[in-house]
């Protein structure tokens, strides 16, 4: 039987319109209703003008209208369809003049390439809008390409609102532009865009005309912003330049011992193995460790310790729990140490050797807008969070070597957070104890407890000591006395009394926290900004917690900018004077460089000069230098 239908018929053209969002909102469809907001325009103009070029004449005339925009000081969008190679480019540079050029024909790949770093090469005021340029940057290896020729508009939105998750075409478009888009998702599914251009799929034009609009609509928009909000320089100087170091270190790699890296796998496993059977022979009993509910019934169950804490799947046996048991419980003490031993199997003795390219070193990720602190992190693998405190976890960065003919050099900056907090604060007790190179720990000791600075006690500068970096983090007494095992009311004393010796700093941060509450956020020395939404909650723990960011979030912050000036000056020392040595790896207050054995006395110098000189502080910054034959050496 033949039915008289068109498909065409049922196609939705707009479904987030007026009607539509009174059903998601009566039916609680919350993913929906974020995509009614109020403003919204769902259906873009712009669809109409996305043009595919394939025809080398036409091809040679919009790079050629481009060239000439770029001239004459005006913005031009880019979005690069690539992998491991290039696939196609979108060009915008005016409402109407949106283009997607893939490679086809006689538009080849390397015609493409060339025709890009021509028109980048033209421009010297970041008038190339780009998105994400560190994971693109590969395709201009050949280039001599100049980094003030782009702006990187998902970094630019980053520094406007660090705490957000997302910073491409489609966030962008939403929070800028008021308009709706289709997601990436939504076009491509599952695809790569290797797939998706071997498929020829239209939705891969639609996927790069869009992010190219977007980086050209919202390009003044977010420059603007971040002029009015005082935070260019920091996106000039810092942020920009940070792209270009980064991605040279991941380019670069850092190489990895694979004999070394399998024997400390065997010596943990066979650790793990003892501590197994000391565990069983503790228990009574073989019970699968790793199983929190097995684990549970064994400790508060058959052994009966005390401070349960049942849940619905069972008892507790998170780390804080097991933590306030092991001093009293040898069994427990053997669980903990077997976890940490267990994870670093998993995570790096074994978890590292997939990461290992074919050249025999790791190039891990550097990722410069998931932090809302400003800080970098590390993954694919995290090379930030290898454990330093237990001598198995220092053991991995033995694996960790340089090629022959060179040295690990490894600078660290001393107490960086303490001496921002003595410049911030402008505390003149803490700044003459930093000018004097007095041991500031030593120095605070004498002040808090009342005692000449050559009768401190160890202890007293222990204690001194956690004082004075629980006063960066906002560690309340209860968390200061669980670090130092004395009673609150004894941990509450010591802060009194620190804040009675260093008035300036406790002036400081309460004007700190004063100032995030009525801004909205905080702000470092550098003008990074940080939301602290927490500040305004009706939950009282929320709003301790936005209190604890606020005080550290300016002085955290602050280290974070200038580790990342250090890396600027040094990666760019590095190149400028023809040097083989390269920057390979940054964790937190460290640098890493892979030195050639004839360059270490010129190295050292430039890491001094560039870690020291990264700002100027009313105190000295100050950097402990090592060098080695493998990581752990170095550090």
């Amino acid at each position: 039987m033949n039915i008289d239908y068109n498909v065409m018929d049922a196609s939705i053209n707009n479904m987030f319109n007026d009607e539509s969002y009174k059903l998601f909102k009566r039916y609680d469809f919350k993913n929906m209703l974020k995509r009614c907001d109020g403003n919204i325009q769902s259906e873009p103009d712009c669809y109409e003008h996305f043009t595919s070029v394939t025809d080398l004449s036409q091809v040679e005339d919009i790079f050629n209208k481009a060239k000439k925009c770029v001239a004459e000081c005006r913005k031009v969008g880019v979005s690069i369809m690539a992998e491991h190679e290039l696939y196609a480019v979108s060009l915008t540079f005016g409402e109407k003049d949106i283009y997607y050029i893939p490679v086809y024909g006689f538009v080849l790949t390397d015609y493409l390439i060339e025709k890009l770093a021509d028109l980048i090469n033209v421009s010297d005021n970041r008038y190339i809008v780009i998105d994400n340029l560190k994971d693109y940057l590969h395709i201009f290896d050949k280039y001599d390409i100049d980094e003030h020729s782009f702006m990187d508009i998902s970094v630019a939105a980053y520094l406007i609102h660090p705490n957000n998750d997302r910073y491409d075409y489609e966030a962008l478009s939403k929070e800028y532009m008021s308009m709706l888009v289709m997601s990436r998702q939504e076009l491509l599914g599952k695809q790569t865009v290797k797939e998706a251009y071997d498929k020829d799929d239209d939705n891969l034009l639609k996927l790069a005309c869009l992010t190219s609009y977007v980086n050209y609509k919202c390009s003044d928009v977010i420059t603007d912003i971040l002029k009015k909000e005082d935070m260019y320089e920091l996106y000039e100087t810092i942020e920009m330049p940070l792209v270009f170091v980064l991605y040279d270190m991941q380019k670069f790699g850092i190489k990895v011992d694979k004999q070394a890296l399998s024997d400390y796998s065997k010596v943990l496993v066979e650790k793990i193995n003892v501590l197994e059977k000391e565990i069983y022979e503790a228990a009574g009993e073989e019970f699968n460790i790793n199983s929190p509910k097995q684990l549970g019934v064994i400790l508060f169950e058959k052994l009966g310790m005390p401070n349960a804490k049942k849940t619905k799947s069972g008892y507790s046996t998170a780390a804080d729990i097991l933590d306030k048991l092991a001093p009293d419980y040898p069994i427990v003490k053997k669980i903990l140490e077997y976890r940490q031993l267990t994870k670093l199997n998993s995570t790096y003795a074994v978890g590292l050797v997939s990461y290992i390219s074919g050249d025999g070193r790791i190039h891990g990720t550097f990722n410069q807008t998931i932090t809302a602190t400003g800080r970098i992190s590390s993954t694919e693998p995290n090379l930030q969070n290898i454990p330093i405190r237990m001598e198995m976890g220092k053991a991995i960065r033995k694996v960790f070597i340089p090629k022959d003919g060179y040295v690990f050099i490894d600078a660290d900056y001393s107490q960086i957070e303490l001496r921002i907090l003595a410049h911030m604060s402008g505390d003149e007790k803490l700044i003459e104890a930093y000018n004097s190179s007095a041991d500031i720990h030593r120095a605070t000791a004498a002040e808090v407890f009342n005692t000449p600075i050559d009768e401190v006690t160890p202890l007293q500068r222990s204690n001194a000591k956690a004082v004075n970096f629980g006063i960066i983090y906002g560690m309340s007494s209860f968390g200061l006395s669980q670090d130092l095992s004395i009673t609150p009311k004894e941990a509450k004393a010591y802060i009194e009394k620190y804040f009675a010796s260093y008035p300036d700093i406790k002036a400081f941060i309460d004007g700190l926290v004063e100032s995030a509450k009525k801004k909205g956020y905080s702000v470092t020395m550098f003008n990074r900004r940080r939301e602290i939404p927490e500040l305004s909650s009706s939950n009282f723990m929320q709003r301790s917690f936005g209190e604890r960011v606020a005080m550290n979030a300016p002085i955290q912050g602050t280290a974070a900018d200038i580790i990342k000036l250090a890396m600027i000056r040094v990666s760019r020392a590095l190149k400028e004077q023809n040097l083989k040595s390269r920057l390979i790896l940054q964790v937190h207050d460290e640098l890493l460089v892979e030195t050639a054995v004839d360059e270490m006395d010129i190295v050292k110098d430039i890491l001094t000069k560039g870690m020291k000189e990264a700002a100027s502080l009313r105190v000295p910054l100050e950097i402990d230098i090592k060098q080695g034959n493998n990581w752990l050496e170095a550090h």
